[in-house]
């Protein structure tokens, strides 16, 4: 009863402090005065954490990369340029995106350190463990995040009111391949666990995270084989871009946000589309023109992806207008390709060609290893348009400051200026 009435405690104050109004559609009442918490008490709780990892970073984290990586600008320019200017006004430290961006994933790591922290008293069962592994997999999700925007920051296993120092970014690397670890061994199955909903976390979904983890730390051997996994399970094979992006039955998400409307806040549609437009919405942002004009001829993601409306141009891949309906994709195969493909190097352009040939494209040939990355990096630059990858897939490879010129400092965001008026322990990144 002790270990009860001591959950029961953590409980109430996770949701009477939470910042997050999301998780008062869910949660708040979920356990009444005087009684044991239950599995479904449990249930509910990790509701409100899906809820807190996916509205609580804000809409913008999700199209950092495409904001910063030079495909994406401001609706209200003239003439499409000014991309650096662009770049460099949203990497400063006042700046509501930097600030946004690193708070909403604390937040959302609070909610789910006191979950883990709360299962901790709790007697486990399957369904528990099931519930600690998809908590395992937020917090690897979340410091993947932190530490591709931000480089080493803070490692919190639980929650704490000290004034943490910055981690290495090469032990933050190693805490979320620990995390995803625990993730992969104890989260559903994607098929017999989960009956192919990928709107819940399994452990495939950990898989592929896993694999884009070791691919951003060059450990390609590893990279290769956790995507070949994927690739050739039979549970998913490439499908249709029209049905990945209209919220229809597909066999290639491998795990999504399902973002409904009733709680989301992350209503990325109303970024892309003007007033006038039949969606509806505020046109913040646009693609650049060399973004509309990437797409080959035949190549069958261009209309999902980019479209012309009264003249300006416009994000597709997001339908729903103020509705702000649209999953949020984390995880699809077609990443894994690309991963297997860059990470085997020229022996894997057979994936690479693959994934063009299921898009409407022609097979590629190319003669080096660094000809072959360039492929890679359009391909991927074409295939995850405005889901958040171009600007990490310049600064991993080596290719921001040639590619889209930014300053050697715009490698990294800077740590928003009001927490390090609130922790003196914290460091700024270099050059800011």
């Amino acid at each position: 009863m002790k270990s009860y009435a001591k959950l029961f405690f953590i409980l109430t104050v996770f949701f009477s402090v939470s910042c997050s109004n999301e998780l008062d559609l869910h949660s708040r009442s979920a356990v009444s005065a005087g009684t044991e918490l239950t599995e479904k008490d449990v249930e509910t709780f990790l509701i409100g954490v899906y809820n807190s990892v996916q509205n609580d970073p804000r809409r913008e984290s999700y199209i950092l990369g495409d904001l910063l990586g030079g495909d994406l600008n401001s609706g209200g320019s003239t003439n499409g340029g000014g991309t650096n200017a662009f770049i460099s006004n949203i990497l400063r430290p006042e700046h509501s995106a930097v600030n946004n961006t690193w708070s909403g994933y604390f937040a959302a790591l609070y909610q789910v350190n006191t979950l883990l922290q709360s299962l901790e008293l709790l007697p486990m069962d399957e369904r528990l463990e099931e519930v600690k592994a998809t908590a395992h997999y937020f917090r690897g999700y979340l410091y993947y995040n932190l530490v591709t925007k931000y480089g080493g920051v803070p490692i919190l296993p639980e929650n704490t009111l000290e004034k943490p120092s910055r981690n290495s970014e090469a032990e933050v690397w190693q805490f979320v391949e620990e995390e995803l670890e625990a993730a992969i061994a104890g989260a559903p199955s994607f098929g017999q666990g989960l009956g192919g909903d990928f709107y819940f976390v399994s452990s495939e979904a950990a898989t592929a995270l896993m694999a884009r983890v070791k691919l951003a730390q060059g450990k390609m051997d590893e990279a290769a084989s956790l995507a070949e996994q994927l690739i050739t399970s039979p549970i998913f094979k490439l499908d249709d871009f029209n049905k990945i992006f209209r919220k229809q039955d597909n066999s290639e998400v491998i795990f999504a946000f399902e973002n409904l409307t009733e709680e989301s806040s992350i209503t990325l549609s109303t970024l892309f589309y003007t007033y006038a437009h039949p969606q509806s919405g505020s046109y913040v942002y646009k693609p650049n023109p060399a973004a509309m004009n990437m797409f080959e001829s035949g190549d069958l993601r261009a209309g999902i992806s980019v479209d012309i409306y009264e003249g300006l141009n416009v994000v597709n891949k997001y339908y729903s207008g103020q509705t702000g309906t649209d999953p949020v994709i984390i995880s699809r195969l077609g990443e894994l390709y690309l991963i297997s493909a860059e990470a085997q190097g020229l022996q894997g352009i057979n994936r690479l060609n693959e994934l063009r040939e299921a898009r409407g494209l022609g097979p590629v040939n190319a003669s080096s290893e660094d000809e072959y990355l360039n492929l890679i990096l359009e391909e991927r630059r074409r295939e995850l348009f405005a889901e958040g990858f171009r600007w990490y897939d310049l600064v991993r490879t080596g290719k921001a400051q040639s590619v889209i010129g930014i300053m050697d400092r715009e490698t990294l965001l800077p740590l928003p200026e009001t927490e390090l008026l609130l922790n003196e322990n914290l460091t700024q990144n270099p050059g800011y």
